[in-house]
Parts: structure tokens; C-alpha cells; sequence
């Protein structure tokens, strides 16, 4: 049958539901008859600027007579009557999952608020949670675009945790190991997730500071619902209240990319494999007409998937794409940006992706102009210096470790006031722990303070297997075999036993309790030996000397013995004294018939010490500084050459380093030490010289001159460095270095002089798993000699 051209009929708007768009008895009954005939009825919205709502009917040609009889009543009974009250229509939100992909909901929302459009609901799942969320927290689209331009989605994924928040020993352990695996039961065991999702929690915490006391998302400045999935149950979860950015992690966390999210003693990850576009769930808030922004993936042929996140991304699609035809027919805008070109993790491409946002929402810029009321959000003050009054801290019950330790990782104490980066900070030491599989928390109100409530699971895996590699001119080759366990006799403490096996055995042991701040201790045992042609004789040249020679063939070894305490000293400085035993046997077969011993003794000591280090790398740092102070006082020894009495070493090491033009790093390092007492033994000498090797003694790197070139028991020294990382991980560095040392030269301000010894070095670096690559060269003017030296993987 002919059908005629479409016919628009028009009354003065009144309020109607997308469920209900026709209120009166009389419309009812004739859009009854006209069913009956098979007559085809579309709705159409239209522009509540003009006041009407607008329906489009297809007649066919047979009823047509039919048609012109019911167009008169219908528009008699479509006129407005004086009681009837003008209402607008309510506007929902809905904006799907997709990973990186979702930065085209911002470009949209920016064309949302070009077009003058209120939105009265939003709804959400995964990317679109995060984004809606925020959203509907007061945060216009311009003000997204920069948030998100901002982050660093690379520490974002890995959850990073900046070395600042580290203690000492766990920067040890960090920079060590190339490879840690959890091993639980005689097997290795898998975390959940690949992330914690703290970095995330952290910053959106942060950003939702203005309505961080709103648990029930109605009360938002829009409100607000997100979608996530219990992981034990599989089923959909709706989220309408509780800790916003608790509740928008959850929707977010990526399966085997980020862990669950614990709420409320259930188990939580992305809204999106059970509802990626809850359009139901807006309508049941309310809205009679739909805004909805699809950038889920299509099904891709295999070619074209990438990587794991590929593979789930796809799974997870199947589903979600059956259901999209119904849920789109309940979309009265759909909007669905070109962006097959992008994945879930193009979070590097989020100004392209947002490009595309904006030219989806421009292709039905006249159904959006429709909508518009001229509407202008009021944009909320973004600051830098959210502050915190913490008037109470709630720990939940933790059987390993005690409030003392959680509190002293946090670094802040009940009746405080701190800054977010305050906060961050004090949780991302505690996550640094790695005792904790998943961490949260709560801010609440109490009169005009905040209650802080943090919620730690303990990690059920207690013991780890870790590995490394290295080589360098002094140790040279070694393969690194590390066995850690927690918990082995008290709360908080941890056991590590290295075994290193290559050209020379070595092996490290520490035990350490940590009580936060209160005051904690450890143990430790070291064994360290080497074999190297030595131009230091450990007896201000006298063996050398005698033989006349330029340099020793040495076996050096070094077993010590420690016992200390340590805590941490207003919040940054970490303290700390201990006792140590060491037993020292120097050999070298220069030396004729039973003087073969340099020295063979025992040694028994007392030391403290003072440390701070905020450098952001330990290898290659762009910021930061670090400052370390040392006192040794040697009491006891066996004494094999018969010329020990007590003295003491006192040593000082500062640094600070600075970044400009976001690649030239530029670090300035100043040291010194000298010893206190008549000190005719010298075993413990300052020597400089080579680079690349773990620190032993009182042996410092020095370029320009070979390990151990240069001697004595007073120096000081000082270099300037620069660092370009000129392709991301990949550095061309320029060092130099100047140095006087000898004996005593304190006494005779020989120290402050026109440096002695002076060396150059131009060297390369890269950034790898197993730890940095290096190789140096390096030469000295004045000696007239130079090294090349190779340095891989961390330092141990």
C-alpha cells in the first residue's frame, strides 16, 4: 500500500513520561482504535522552547478517510485546558563503559552545555561512571578535559606508588629485585588484579573533596547512579549511595587489571560485564527523555584484537551487544562516537578521543538544540589546597599488624590537619607494604572535622620468592635469590635471606619488626667478598711502597653482624643506633711467606645514624633530595697487625636534584667524612673510585679513577650531573666530580684547596625490568687515564 507523507500533530507541552506521553482518557481510546487498525505510531519530542510535544503518524492511503475523521478530534482535545500545568520534561543521562574510550563522553557533554541542556539524571558504568560521576559533582566539561589531561594514566594502571613513600628498607627491597612472586602453600600464587587501584581511589577522593560528606547520590548537584558487578555473584549492583569515589572505583576496576573493590563486606569490579548502558535504571530515576553516549567496542575480527585486555574486552562485548538493541530503541538521542580506531587502554590518545565525542554530539546538534532551556552550569572552584581536619582515625580489626604500625604509615595522628597529598601520601606507605591486598577508606562527618575510616585487608600471602640480576667491574657477574617471609615471629615484622651466587658468593639476612613511630628494630648478617687489583693498600701506602708497586691483587672479606633500632623523626628523618660486629680478612698473594694478611680481625662498634631521601628514582631521579649522617666509633678488635685503638669515623652525603624543560635533570651531590683519634690502623679508610657497585665500607664511586684508586681517612667531595632522558626510559648523562682526600687534611685545611683529584664521565642509560643498563666512560686529566664501565640490572 502507498503510505502518505508523514503527518506531525502538535499540542502545548505538558508534563509526560516516555512511559506515559499521552495523559488523557480521550487520547488513550483513540490511539487504542488507531492500534486496532494497524496504524504505525512514532513519538517524536520536540522542542520545549516551542511549548508542544509533537507526534508523527504514517496513515496508509485505505484510511485515509479514517485519518481526516480523528485529526479534528484530536486536536480538539490536544488544545491545552487553563487547568492543565506546563511542566518540562526531565532529561537523563546515560553514558557507557569503554576504558580510555570514554573520554569522548566529555567532548559530548561540552556540545550538551553548548546546546544550553539541563541534565536532571546520570547514570553510568565503568568510564561512564567516572566521568558521570564527577560530572555530576559539580565539574563542567571543560574543567574534565583538563582533570583528565592532567593524570597520569601510566601510574594510574600500575597503581604507582612514588618512592617518597617507601621506607628505607622497603626502597632496599624495591631496588634490588627484578622479579617478586608470591608463594603460598609451595606455589607461586596470582594476585587478583594487576592494581590495587589506589592511585584511582587516591585521585578520585581528592577530586569529590566538595561533596565528600554525600552518601546519598540523589543529593549530588545531579543525581547520580553507576553500575558494578558483584564478582562472587555475578550480578549487576546499583549504586545510588554510599563513598562516591569508592563506589566509582568499583564500577571502573578492570577484571585481572585492578583488584575488587571491598564495600560493605562484598566484592566489586566493572559495572560494564553486567550492565554497560543503564538506560532502565535512568528511566526509573525519573526521565522522560533519553541523552545516551555509546563507546563500547563492536566485535572485533582477531586480526585486530590486541593483548589480553583484547581478548576480555572482547568476550565481555558479546553480551553487552545483544542487549544494546533494546536499550537502544529506549534512547531518545543516541549518540555514538567513531572511535573503532581507539582501545580501552588509548588512555595516551584522550584529546583525540574527545575530538570524536564532540563531532557525534555535532551530528544531532538539532536534537540537542531541541532540548535546549539556554541552561548555563555553574561551574565549581577547582583548589589545590583542600584541607582536612582528621578529629578521629578508624581502623578496622587487622590481626598481623597494630594501630601503632597503620598510624605511623599514615604519618598522621588524630586532631590533625592535612592536606590531601597528606593523605595519598600516608595511605600509599601503607600500600607500599605490600601487606595489605586491598586498602580503602572513608571520610565522614563529625561536627565541622572529618573521621577518617580506613579499611586494610591483610594480604594472605606471607612469604615471596625474588630474583635479579647484575654485573659490574668490582662484584662483576651475579644471579640474585631472595626468600621473604612476614609475620615470622611477631606482628609487622619481616625476614629476607639473599643469596647471591656468581664470580663471588655473597649473602645477605635482615630481620626487621616495624612499630611505626614507635620504636622499631632489626637484625642483619652480610657477607661480601671481591677479588681486585687494588691501588689502595689499607696502610697509607706503606705495602706498596715496600714492594714497589703500583697496585695489589687482593681477596677482600667482609662478614658483619648488626643489631639497631630506628623511628621515624618529625615524620621524615628516620633515626637510629645499633651495635655491630665485623670480622675483616684482607689477603693478597703480593705478600711474601705468612704476611700474606693485610688484616684478619674482629671488630666491635657502635653507630648512629640519621637519613632522608625523597629522590623519585634512586638511578635516574628528576626530583628530589636526600641528606644521610653517620657516626661509627670502633671499641674492640682482636687486633691482628697490633696497632688498633679506638677511634671514631663521623660521614655526611647530601644531594639534591631538580628538573627543567621536563627532560634535563640536574643533580648537585656534596660528601665528606673523616675520622676522630689517633687511629693508627687504617682498614677503614675512605677509597674512591669506580661506579655501578653496592656500597661496602667506606668505598665510594668516583669517576676518572679505578675502584679503590685513591685513599685515605678525611675527604670530601662533591659533583655536578645532568640527565637527559631523551626517548622515554633512554638517558645521555654528563657527570663530573672533584675530590681531596688524605690523611688528615681537616687539620691543615688542605680540604678546602683547589681540588686534587678531579674526573669526567659521559655515559648512557636505560631503564629496564631487571634495573638500569649503563655504561660509563669516564677519564681523568690529571692521572691521564680512563675507564669504560658497565653496570646491569639493580645494584646488590
Amino acid at each position: 500500500m502507498q503510505e502518505l507523507p508523514l503527518v506531525v500533530l502538535q499540542r502545548p507541552q505538558k508534563i509526560v513520561s516516555s512511559q506515559k506521553r499521552i495523559s488523557t482518557s480521550i487520547w488513550g481510546l483513540w490511539s487504542n482504535s488507531i492500534s486496532k487498525f494497524n496504524i504505525k505510531i512514532q513519538y517524536l519530542q520536540v522542542p520545549s522552547s516551542s511549548l508542544v510535544t509533537g507526534r508523527t503518524f504514517s496513515f496508509a492511503s485505505s484510511f485515509s478517510t479514517l485519518a481526516s475523521c480523528f485529526l479534528p478530534l484530536f486536536l480538539l482535545f490536544s488544545l491545552p485546558s487553563s487547568s492543565q500545568e506546563i511542566k518540562k520534561p526531565k532529561i537523563g543521562l546515560v553514558l557507557s563503559g569503554g576504558g580510555a574510550k570514554g573520554f569522548a563522553h566529555i567532548g559530548v557533554l561540552k556540545e550538551i552545555e553548548k546546546a544550553g541542556i539541563k541534565i536532571d539524571y546520570i547514570g553510568g558504568t565503568s568510564m561512564g561512571a567516572i566521568i558521570g560521576g564527577l560530572y555530576a559533582s559539580g565539574y563542567s566539561a571543560t574543567q574534565l578535559d583538563s582533570i583528565f589531561e592532567d593524570t597520569d594514566f601510566d601510574a594510574l594502571i600500575q597503581d604507582f606508588v612514588p618512592r617518597n613513600n617507601r621506607t628505607f628498607y622497603e626502597k632496599r627491597n624495591d631496588e634490588m629485585y627484578a622479579i617478586s612472586l608470591p608463594f603460598q602453600n609451595f606455589k607461586i600464587s596470582v594476585p587478583k588484579g594487576l592494581s590495587k587501584g589506589l592511585y584511582n581511589y587516591n585521585l578520585l577522593s581528592k577530586l569529590t573533596h566538595n561533596v565528600r560528606h554525600v552518601e546519598d547520590f540523589s543529593k549530588l548537584k545531579i543525581p547520580f547512579l553507576c553500575i558494578a558487578t558483584n564478582v562472587e555473584t555475578g550480578q549487576k549492583k546499583v549504586f545510588k549511595s554510599g563513598s562516591l569515589p569508592q563506589v566509582l572505583s568499583a564500577s571502573g576496576a578492570f577484571p585481572s587489571l585492578f583488584s575488587p573493590i571491598e564495600i560493605d563486606g562484598s566484592f566489586y569490579i566493572d559495572g560494564g560485564i553486567t550492565d554497560n548502558y543503564p538506560v532502565e535504571e535512568v528511566r526509573k530515576m525519573g526521565a522522560d527523555i533519553i541523552i545516551g553516549v555509546d563507546v563500547q567496542d563492536d566485535l572485533k575480527k582477531v586480526d585486530d584484537i590486541k593483548g589480553a585486555t583484547g581478548v576480555l574486552a572482547q568476550i565481555s562485548n558479546y553480551q553487552m551487544l545483544q542487549n544494546m538493541k533494546g536499550k537502544k530503541e529506549k534512547t531518545d538521542v543516541y549518540i555514538k562516537p567513531n572511535i573503532e580506531n581507539f582501545s580501552v587502554m588509548s588512555f595516551g590518545q584522550g584529546t583525540e578521543i574527545i575530538k570524536k565525542g564532540v563531532e557525534a554530539a555535532q551530528l544531532v546538534k538539532n536534537q540537542l538544540d531541541a532540548l535546549g532551556t539556554k541552561y548555563q552550569m555553574k561551574k565549581i572552584h577547582l583548589k589545590k589546597d583542600d584541607s582536612l581536619y582528621i578529629k578521629k582515625i578508624g581502623i578496622n580489626d587487622l590481626k598481623n599488624y597494630t594501630r601503632s604500625y597503620v598510624i605511623g604509615k599514615l604519618r598522621f595522628n588524630e586532631g590533625s590537619k592535612i592536606s590531601y597529598d597528606d593523605l595519598n601520601s600516608g595511605i600509599n606507605n601503607l600500600n607500599s607494604t605490600q601487606n595489605f591486598s586491598s586498602i580503602s577508606y572513608k571520610l565522614l562527618k563529625e561536627g565541622s572535622s572529618d573521621v577518617i575510616m580506613v579499611n586494610a585487608e591483610e594480604n594472605q600471602v606471607k612469604t615471596y620468592l625474588k630474583f635479579g640480576l647484575h654485573y659490574d667491574d668490582l662484584f662483576k657477574s651475579a644471579a640474585l635469590v631472595n626468600f621473604t617471609h612476614k609475620n615470622l615471629i611477631f606482628t609487622n615484622d619481616i625476614a629476607s635471606l639473599d643469596i647471591i651466587l656468581g664470580d663471588n658468593f655473597r649473602y645477605n639476612f635482615d630481620y626487621y619488626r616495624d612499630n611505626g613511630f614507635h620504636w622499631s628494630f632489626g637484625l642483619k648478617s652480610k657477607l661480601t667478598k671481591f677479588k681486585k687489583a687494588s691501588q689502595t693498600d689499607f696502610n697509607t701506602g706503606q705495602i706498596l711502597n715496600s714492594l714497589n708497586l703500583e697496585s695489589l691483587n687482593i681477596d677482600y672479606l667482609d662478614f658483619t653482624n648488626q643489631a639497631y633500632i630506628q623511628t621515624v623523626f618529625v615524620q621524615k628523618f628516620l633515626i637510629g643506633a645499633g651495635i655491630e660486629n665485623k670480622y675483616l680478612k684482607i689477603a693478597s698473594n703480593s705478600l711474601q711467606n705468612n704476611a700474606s694478611f693485610i688484616d684478619n680481625s674482629n671488630y666491635s662498634s657502635i653507630f648512629g645514624f640519621l637519613k632522608y631521601d625523597s629522590f623519585s628514582n634512586k638511578y635516574f631521579p628528576k626530583k628530589g633530595w636526600y641528606i644521610f649522617g653517620d657516626t661509627q666509633t670502633f671499641l674492640t678488635s682482636t687486633d691482628y697487625k697490633g696497632d688498633f685503638e679506638k677511634f671514631t669515623i663521623l660521614k655526611a652525603d647530601a644531594a639534591i636534584v631538580k628538573t627543567f624543560f621536563k627532560k634535563f635533570a640536574v643533580k648537585l651531590q656534596a660528601e665528606g667524612g673523616f675520622t676522630l683519634g689517633k687511629n693508627p690502623n687504617h682498614i677503614f679508610d675512605f677509597a674512591l673510585g669506580g661506579y655501578g657497585f653496592s656500597a661496602i665500607n667506606n668505598f665510594k664511586p668516583f669517576y676518572g679513577y679505578d675502584f679503590l684508586g685513591i685513599s685515605g681517612d678525611t675527604y670530601v667531595k662533591s659533583s655536578l650531573s645532568i640527565d637527559y632522558e631523551f626517548i622515554k626510559k633512554n638517558h645521555i648523562n654528563i657527570t663530573s666530580n672533584y675530590a681531596n682526600i688524605g690523611n688528615k687534611i681537616f687539620d691543615d685545611n688542605t680540604w678546602i684547596s683547589r681540588p686534587k683529584y678531579s674526573g669526567y664521565a659521559v655515559g648512557y642509560g636505560l631503564e629496564t625490568l631487571i634495573g638500569p643498563i649503563e655504561v660509563k666512560q669516564s677519564w681523568s686529566p690529571e692521572a691521564k687515564s680512563n675507564f669504560t664501565w658497565f653496570s646491569i640490572g639493580f645494584w646488590f
